[in-house]
C-alpha cells in the first residue's frame, strides 16, 4: 500500500516538476494558455494554498527546481533529438536497425529521466511536514481515484 502512495506523490510532483522544467526549457512557447513561467507559478502557488506551504518552503521549492533544471534540460533536449530523429523514419524511408538504435536509446533516456526525476520528487517530498506528507498522500489518493474511475469509463477501442 505504501508504495502506491510514493507512486501518487511522484505523479503530482511529476506534474509540477514537468511543467516548470518545460516553461524553463521553453520559456517563449505558449502552453496551456500561459507563457512564461505563469503555469508552474499558479502550480506552486496551489499547493502553496492547499499544503500551507510556508515561505521558506516555497523558497527551497523554487530553489530546487531552478538547481536540478541543469540536470533534466540535456535529458529533454535528447529525448526530443530523439523523437525528431524517430519522426523522419515515420514520413520517410523506414530502415528498422536505425529505429531500432534510436528507440533504445530513447529508453535509456526516459529511464534515466524517470530515475532524476524520483530523486527530485523524494527531495521536494522530504522538504514537507509530516502533516503536509500526509495531506499529499491523500490528494494523491483522491487523484489516482479519480484517473481509475476516467480509466474504467472509458468506451472500449474500436474493432478493426
Amino acid at each position: 500500500m505504501k508504495s502506491i502512495h510514493y507512486r501518487f506523490l511522484a505523479a503530482a510532483f511529476a506534474l509540477v516538476l514537468g511543467v516548470a522544467l518545460a516553461q524553463a526549457q521553453y520559456p517563449g512557447e505558449h502552453r496551456m494558455g500561459m507563457h512564461g513561467d505563469e503555469f508552474s507559478d499558479h502550480m506552486l502557488a496551489f499547493f502553496t494554498d492547499y499544503l500551507s506551504l510556508t515561505d521558506t518552503q516555497q523558497k527551497q521549492i523554487k530553489e530546487t527546481m531552478t538547481r536540478e533544471h541543469a540536470t533534466m534540460k540535456p535529458l529533454m533536449e535528447q529525448l526530443h533529438q530523439t523523437h525528431q530523429q524517430l519522426h523522419q523514419y515515420e514520413t520517410g524511408t523506414f530502415d528498422e536497425p536505425k529505429v531500432r538504435a534510436l528507440a533504445v536509446q530513447q529508453s535509456q533516456t526516459e529511464a534515466e529521466l524517470t530515475v532524476q526525476k524520483t530523486r527530485i520528487h523524494n527531495e521536494l517530498f522530504q522538504m514537507l511536514t509530516p502533516e503536509q506528507q500526509t495531506k499529499m498522500k491523500e490528494f494523491l489518493a483522491k487523484h489516482e481515484a479519480r484517473m481509475e474511475h476516467h480509466m474504467h469509463d472509458m468506451p472500449p477501442a474500436p474493432e478493426e
